[in-house]
């Protein structure tokens, strides 16, 4: 017998590959039914663990038959369901019944832990052991993290991430706990991975989790709950569940208020909101007020452009565009990523963000470059504290681009915008040190709250929801990303430098002498008709009206 074996090698309750069933005519009527109605295979024949009565038929809740159901009559689900709520049950129930009776179905079950996806497969296996062999198919193979059936169906489980399952052909994948992802994980696993998935005519993706802040799983939840014809509507099916629903129980009264108390005094109201009320909350200590953030909304963009360019405003000959970058190494980790920021507008106004975790910090600037002129040779300031020397040189020396803004570090004064002139080391660029980016945050925590500053950028809102306080200062909450509001964190900077505001007066007075030099000759182009003549010394005078 095959290594492949060992993991059920004496297991009674399985039925081998090649054992040969005589099914009785009331087997094969149940059989049938069983095939046709999942919650009636469910009821009748899937055993599960219980803390106070061993091993008991699975007795579905109304919640969870609904669940069962959606799940069969769809092809892509996402549910948002709290705690306890028999979730990861439900799910390998359906699996189960999938495998039987579909014929080489491929099936891979996908945990933010690799040991939470094989625990997974594991009440699938307990489960299995329990169904009478009639209604088995012969195991082929048989361990930790997957599993194979003589009908040619098979699961793996492992976590979710592009490599888990690149290559692979999938007719079904559960992501569990799939707000628990890292963002760049997730982001990673849909661009490369989805498409494959969702290119078959009847593949499923079953998007399973409690909620974990404003990440991918909230953005996808937020589009399936769109009505029919509204922007950014997806084909999710959404489920969502009250943990008012849930018995304390089996079979006990529901889940009320002293319960919920109860929850409260062992963990925290936030942590029952977010696990039981099933609250989007971003982490705590933010930047910006809790209140704040619920009051943002992102919008799709005028135009996406390949490579992670999105326009939301094309531009405009008046406007005064600041361009705010930050660079990464471009490893798939952090974000190259910069803003572009109409100065011209009250308020300040973000009309172009770009984003991307694998573009070299050679291949950089020409994107840098390309958006600059495009925006009326925006004012460009670069982060220069890592690579980012290496942009601004590029675009220096290669480019020979004139709006690059630089610094002059003054000693105890630290860093300001430099005009080419005066004391102190110059620079093109800037570098985040402890005492800007205190000045930086500041500065972007007021401009968003008194809302002196205004966004529609998906990636931008959910940054700011996970920008928080750590060891006297501000950055991402771990694994999340921060680049798109280290862009925003400059700006602020910039905003207070005198550079900016004399930026803008010299603007706005050339608007101002242009239009009273309009109104002057204004005075001298009236119409005849509108006209009085007076008469001095024979000479004409006219005074408009």
């Amino acid at each position: 017998m095959s290594k492949k074996h060992k993991g059920y090698l004496g297991n009674s309750n399985l039925k081998e590959a090649g054992i040969h069933i005589d099914y009785t005519p009331e087997q094969v009527q149940e059989y049938i039914k069983c095939a046709k109605d999942p919650t009636y295979f469910i009821r009748n024949y899937i055993k599960i663990v219980s803390l106070d009565k061993g091993l008991v038929p699975f007795d579905l809740y109304d919640y969870q038959e609904d669940i069962v159901q959606k799940i069969h009559d769809n092809r892509f689900i996402i549910a948002k369901l709290p705690r306890q709520s028999g979730k990861s049950t439900t799910m390998v129930s359906y699996i189960l019944h999938y495998i039987l009776f579909n014929q080489s179905m491929n099936v891979a079950i996908l945990a933010n832990k690799g040991s939470t996806a094989r625990e997974i497969l594991s009440r699938l296996q307990l489960a299995y052991e329990y169904l009478p062999k009639w209604l088995q198919q012969g195991v082929v193979e048989w361990n930790k993290g997957s599993l194979k059936l003589e009908n040619g169906s098979k699961i793996i489980a492992s976590t979710t991430s592009a490599s888990a399952i690149r290559g692979g052909s999938f007719n079904m994948i559960f992501l569990d706990e799939f707000a628990h992802v890292p963002n760049s994980v997730a982001e990673e696993f849909f661009s490369s991975v989805f498409p494959t998935v969702t290119s078959g005519q009847t593949t499923k993706v079953l998007m399973v989790s409690t909620p974990n802040g404003m990440n991918m799983f909230y953005h996808f939840w937020k589009n399936a709950i769109k009505k029919d014809g509204e922007p950014g509507k997806n084909e999710y099916v959404p489920i969502e569940v009250n943990w008012r629903q849930i018995p304390l129980y089996p079979g006990g009264p529901m889940r009320g208020a002293e319960w919920r108390q109860q929850m409260i005094d062992q963990t925290s109201e936030m942590q029952f909101e977010s696990e039981f009320e099933c609250s989007f909350l971003g982490s705590s200590n933010t930047l910006i007020s809790t209140y704040k953030l619920n009051t943002l909304v992102y919008n799709q963009p005028y135009e996406r452009r390949p490579g992670g360019l999105s326009i939301y405003k094309p531009p405009n000959e008046d406007g005064i565009y600041f361009c705010v970058v930050d660079t990464s190494r471009g490893q798939g980790h952090d974000y190259s990523a910069f803003v572009i920021i109409d100065g011209n507008k009250k308020p300040f106004e973000v009309v172009a963000v770009y984003r991307n975790n694998v573009i070299s910090p050679f291949d950089f600037p020409i994107e840098v470059y390309n958006a600059c002129t495009e925006y009326g040779n925006a004012h460009c300031l670069v982060e220069i504290n890592d690579v980012g020397s290496q942009v601004t040189e590029i675009l220096h020396r290669d480019y020979e681009y004139e709006n690059l803004i630089s610094t002059q570090y003054m000693g105890r004064a630290g860093q300001k915008i430099s005009l080419g002139f005066g004391r102190g080391q110059k620079q093109f660029g800037v570098r985040t040190s402890t005492a800007l980016k205190k000045i930086g945050c500041a500065a972007l925590k007021n401009l968003v709250e008194c809302d002196k500053l205004v966004f529609f950028d998906q990636d931008m809102v959910s940054e700011l929801y996970t920008f928080i306080s750590k060891a006297n200062s501000y950055q991402a909450d771990d694994g999340y990303n921060d680049d798109l509001v280290m862009c925003l964190v400059l700006f602020g900077w910039l905003t207070r430098q005198v550079y900016f505001e004399d930026l803008l007066d010299l603007k706005n007075k050339k608007i101002i002498n242009t239009d009273e030099q309009q109104q002057e000759n204004h005075m001298f182009v009236a119409d005849m008709d509108d006209r009085e003549e007076m008469k001095f010394g024979g000479d004409l005078w006219f005074e408009v009206k």
